[in-house]
């Protein structure tokens, strides 16, 4: 299976390193993207939204042949939802990491912007629940590979208006499980109805902060396996 793997804020395809690697030792043929203006100064990606973010995934579906599954890790689960909406007869399932699927008219959250960016904060910054998985070798492994992200990607508003809600979807929740998703969800407004929109929906507990290819990779990609499975 063709699996497109969109990273979160503040990260590129190498975020992905060690997923991919396991994804391909089970057959799959993995795509990692890094997303436009990441990384990039703001003189260089002032202009890039999440509409931009969209197109790149977008064009990454039609560059393939046959139906493909897409990941979306934490902000990239709003790209990947945008994806399934554009191209809902070539996305054959979409699973989000740690994050939940974005009604229309909604961003992802507002971060610090530092000369019209969004750097990465640090670790530290993080809720402890997140980050109570990544030791400190693990965390000074990977604040090399993040990135800036283009000021407007985190506050644009999706637009959503195609068939995204046939799209199969699986919630790999670093610690929630479905009965305790599906009760936060009820406080969250048009998420939770965004949600219950979606006609074949699973939660699956991973167990992990919210960084789970970097923390338990191998088990990361053993559950986005037994997701892709569930479409052969």
């Amino acid at each position: 299976m063709d699996i497109i793997l969109i990273p979160g804020l503040r990260l590129d395809a190498s975020s992905w390193n060690d997923v991919t690697a396991e994804l391909e030792r089970a057959g799959h043929r993995v795509h990692a993207l890094t997303m436009p203006g990441v990384g990039a100064p703001a003189s260089e990606s002032a202009d890039i939204g999440i509409s931009d973010w969209v197109a790149a995934g977008v064009a990454a579906v039609d560059d393939l042949a046959g139906p493909v599954v897409v990941v979306g890790h934490s902000g990239g689960g709003n790209v990947a939802w945008g994806v399934a909406d554009a191209r809902p007869d070539a996305v054959s399932r979409v699973i989000f990491v740690d994050t939940v699927p974005p009604p229309s008219g909604f961003g992802i959250s507002e971060f610090e912007v530092v000369d019209g960016v969004v750097p990465f904060p640090g670790w530290d910054t993080f809720d402890a629940d997140d980050v109570a998985d990544l030791d400190e070798h693990t965390r000074a492994r990977t604040a090399p590979l993040t990135r800036s992200v283009p000021a407007r990607v985190p506050t644009n508003d999706i637009v959503l208006e195609g068939g995204r809600h046939r799209v199969p979807v699986t919630l790999l929740m670093g610690g929630l499980d479905q009965t305790s998703l599906e009760a936060q969800l009820e406080n969250w407004g048009p998420y939770a109805a965004e949600f219950r929109a979606i006609t074949d929906a699973e939660v699956v507990r991973i167990g992990s902060g919210h960084w789970p290819q970097f923390s338990v990779p191998s088990r990361l990609a053993e559950l986005i396996d037994a997701a892709v499975t569930r479409n052969r």
